[in-house]
């Protein structure tokens, strides 16, 4: 297949064929250079050579009744992690300058649970606002479940994302998860989108979902058109029901990514979870398909030092996106010469 001209009818607005997608999951490794660099060609006419960098803070770990398979924090996980309430404003002000102080174009907030309470939400607003006052930062939240009117407090309060991860197709879904259906992450989506908030859905590879899963997830995102989607790949933690599932390896998350920007060209698509464990020492070729990057650790998991991540990114000659040039998604780049 020609990378390159699949990447000139992306830009102009066709999405793969199944046919082309399925080529691009099970291109053979000679190939896979010409895969990476028709994604390079749609993530710069969007992009240019930007990276965001994002930094999360895990504010309430544990203590969750869903029995999401592949969290340490679940109800159903018996791995060895702090559990604690929902952390104070001091702590959540520390974390928002540890981001400014590593460059991160956003702060993303993350409690763990079925949803948020009435007081949770009234704590991190009060939280949002001083964040914003102090820092002008773009603040993303992922709270669980929510209706319109606690989106709409959230927008109010100065929140600009909210994080809900589809994380994997609808038909596999019940695999993953019964505590909660995918239809209730839509419809929680579908209340941020409401609400006026930007979404950030993405999805987990890894969990031994088959092809069609793929396929189909990578379609329902495209269809929803979140500002962001995080590729997370499944890091099996020690306690967790998918402990020991095989991992993907390097070359099969990079053509992921491949096929998750000839889906959602004009989405940022950032490496989130297990990207250090998946990809080990090819991390920076995930920046060709992506432009965006989680540092300094996720939820329960360590992660790059922000300082390692600064120096990967200008290694390859990309640019750090601090103010966010890169949010608007306007295709209006020239485009670069690709042998």
């Amino acid at each position: 297949m020609d990378y390159q001209e699949l990447a000139k009818r992306v830009i102009a607005g066709e999405k793969p064929s199944r046919r082309e997608a399925v080529e691009i999951l099970d291109s053979p490794a000679e190939y896979l250079l010409e895969v990476m660099g028709g994604a390079f060609r749609v993530r710069y006419h969007y992009f240019g050579r930007s990276v965001q960098i994002h930094q999360l803070i895990n504010a309430k770990s544990g203590l969750c009744p869903e029995d999401c398979s592949y969290c340490s924090q679940s109800a159903v996980s018996e791995a060895e992690i702090e559990k604690y309430s929902l952390i104070d404003h001091d702590r959540l002000l520390e974390g928002a300058k540890r981001a400014a102080e590593a460059g991160s174009r956003r702060y993303c907030i993350v409690i763990s649970g079925r949803g948020p309470t009435d007081m949770e939400i009234e704590h991190l607003g009060s939280a949002v606002r001083k964040i914003k006052a102090d820092y002008g930062m773009s603040i993303c939240v992922s709270l669980g479940l929510l209706n319109g009117e606690k989106a709409g407090q959230l927008k109010e309060a100065g929140v600009n994302r909210l994080n809900h991860n589809l994380n994997t197709s609808e038909r596999f879904y019940p695999e993953i998860c019964s505590t909660h259906t995918y239809q209730d992450r839509v419809d929680t989506l579908a209340a941020g989108r409401g609400a006026g908030l930007e979404l950030c859905s993405g999805v987990i590879f890894g969990q031994g979902e088959n092809r069609e899963d793929v396929l189909s997830v990578c379609e329902a995102l495209r269809e929803l058109e979140p500002e962001s989607i995080p590729v997370n790949f499944l890091h099996p933690v020690p306690g967790t029901p998918l402990e020991g599932i095989p991992e993907l390896g390097p070359a099969q998350c990079l053509r992921l990514l491949c096929l998750m920007r000839y889906f959602n060209p004009r989405s940022e698509i950032r490496v989130g979870g297990g990207r250090e464990v998946q990809l080990r020492e090819h991390q920076a070729l995930a920046l060709y398909p992506a432009n965006s990057i989680f540092v300094s650790g996720y939820l329960t998991t360590p992660g790059q030092a922000a300082d390692e991540a600064h120096r990967m990114i200008q290694d390859l000659g990309f640019e750090v996106d601090v103010a966010g040039e890169s949010d608007a998604r306007v295709g209006s780049r020239a485009e670069p010469r690709i042998a």
